[in-house]
């Protein structure tokens, strides 16, 4: 039997968007002199869709000449004219090839773990039976269901302050990272960025993020662990895969982001190294070295080639994980110490609307100095305390909060309006002083000292001597 190979080119082609009336992603980011960071505003907008442009796609398909189907035939013949392809075979609706020239849907079932998520109902190359203008081009609704891993950040509105060290450090590493090919150099695929608890550093990363109009997959210390040996090492090469899905087939930069890794990999006095903790440093590693190439346990292909994906990960002390991680060549390192300007500039504008000044916030800092970030947003938290109280006892005391917040009717009284206290430099002065008392009673009184007394022998310091 003989068979003939008819290939048919098609040309570019343009696929509006449809606009929905309530877009996911309608934020519009304004942003002043992005280079040297500080001041910038975030807000609500309309974002229009663009339309996409694919190339042309080559799709050689077999003919069995000798089969007497003559509406094939015809289809053939009819292809070339009309700048389409039609179904030729009566034993497959698939009739894509791969790069090789080899049956698609077979090569697809011969992998254990098919990673390629978009193959869905796409216009042109898959079938067009369930694809339309209701759902769109692409109607691979899976593969929009597994995208919800990214994050954009749309809760962030008003007005931030980004710390210009802070910007121009992780700019440079996504920049950098992005450049690797053009660098003559190694380019570290990791950014640590640690410091003390409660600097904002997780915070300052999403806005830039959200300033860069970045679309990141974020981890956290309590993935790193499970209960299944090998499942997080097994995460984080699948969550990098996914961000090179975002970059690859939206359009969108992308990166990894893991908070507080040295809480979840970190080697600490008498805590025990787990499998998954050193599956962790390993996937990380591999990842730092061939940041192309990544596996979730299918059989490796060369034409398998995921793109760069910027890390970055932040933590409190680097020196508890594991050193060859960390080093220079596979992590660049950035100590994030907010200054008193920085420290004034962002607390500043956290209560720019109650009315507080710069010298308000400026004398806040002075008078509890070596304090936090987060400490520094505890003190409006604390101001509540003692007006929330006089609502409870408004609505009939703590008896009836149950009743009156959760098992309300129709017909009852509403409750009273709960009004926001005024904050002003005196009241955050003085929850600062109970914040400070509560942070010295707990360095000072270490009960774990008296519930935890050190034993020489058996019953609570007795020892037995043998007879």
């Amino acid at each position: 039997m003989e068979v003939a190979m008819a290939c048919t080119t098609m040309g570019p082609f343009k696929i509006e968007a449809l606009a929905p009336k309530q877009s996911s992603f309608n934020s519009r980011i304004s942003v002043v002199n992005l280079s040297n960071a500080g001041f910038f505003s975030i807000r609500n907008g309309n974002r229009h869709s663009q339309p996409h442009k694919f190339s042309g796609v080559r799709a050689c398909l077999p003919v069995d000449s000798s089969s007497g189907d003559t509406q094939a035939d015809e289809g053939l013949a009819d292809a070339g004219s009309k700048n389409e392809t039609k179904k030729l075979s009566n034993q497959s609706s698939w009739e894509a090839t791969d790069v090789l020239g080899n049956d698609y849907l077979y090569r697809l079932g011969k992998e254990s773990d098919n990673l390629n998520i978009t193959v869905g109902a796409r216009t042109g190359m898959i079938d067009s039976l369930f694809t339309g203008d209701f759902l769109g081009k692409e109607a691979d609704i899976v593969f929009k269901y597994r995208q919800k891993v990214t994050r954009s950040f749309e809760h962030i509105t008003g007005d931030y302050y980004i710390a210009p060290a802070f910007m121009d450090k992780v700019v440079t590493h996504i920049v950098k990272n992005y450049l690797a090919a053009q660098i003559d150099g190694k380019v570290p695929l990791i950014l640590g960025v640690w410091g003390g608890k409660g600097q904002g550093k997780s915070f300052q990363t999403e806005l830039i993020f959200k300033a860069m109009g970045i679309e990141p997959i974020i981890m956290s210390a309590g993935e790193m662990e499970s209960e299944w040996a090998g499942e997080p090492g097994k995460l984080i090469r699948e969550r990098y895969r996914a961000a090179h899905l975002v970059i690859n087939n939206q359009g969108k930069m992308s990166c990894l982001m893991i908070n507080d890794l040295d809480a979840g990999i970190g080697r600490f006095e008498n805590t025990q190294m787990t499998v998954n903790n050193q599956m962790v440093v390993g996937t990380l590693m591999n990842l730092a070295d061939n940041p192309n190439r990544v596996s979730v346990g299918q059989a490796w292909r060369e034409a398998d080639i995921v793109n760069r994906v910027p890390i970055i990960v932040t933590g409190n002390d680097f020196s508890t994980i594991w050193a060859p991680l960390i080093r220079d060549g596979r992590m660049d390192k950035f100590y994030w110490q907010p200054t008193r300007d920085d420290l004034v500039k962002i607390v500043y504008q956290m209560y720019k609307k109650d009315g507080l000044s710069e010298a308000d916030i400026g004398f806040i800092i002075d008078t509890f100095p070596n304090q936090a970030l987060d400490f520094y947003g505890a003190l409006r938290s604390r101001t509540y305390d003692k007006h929330v109280l006089e609502w409870v006892n408004e609505i009939g005391g703590a008896e009836q909060i149950g009743p009156k917040l959760l098992r309300r009717k129709k017909g009852d009284a509403p409750l009273p309006e709960f009004i926001a206290p005024e904050q002003n430099v005196d009241d955050l002065i003085k929850a600062g002083y109970e914040l400070v008392e509560e942070q010295n009673m707990v360095n000072n009184m270490k009960l774990s000292d008296e519930y935890m007394k050190k034993q020489t022998g058996p019953g609570g310091g007795l020892s037995i001597s043998a007879s």
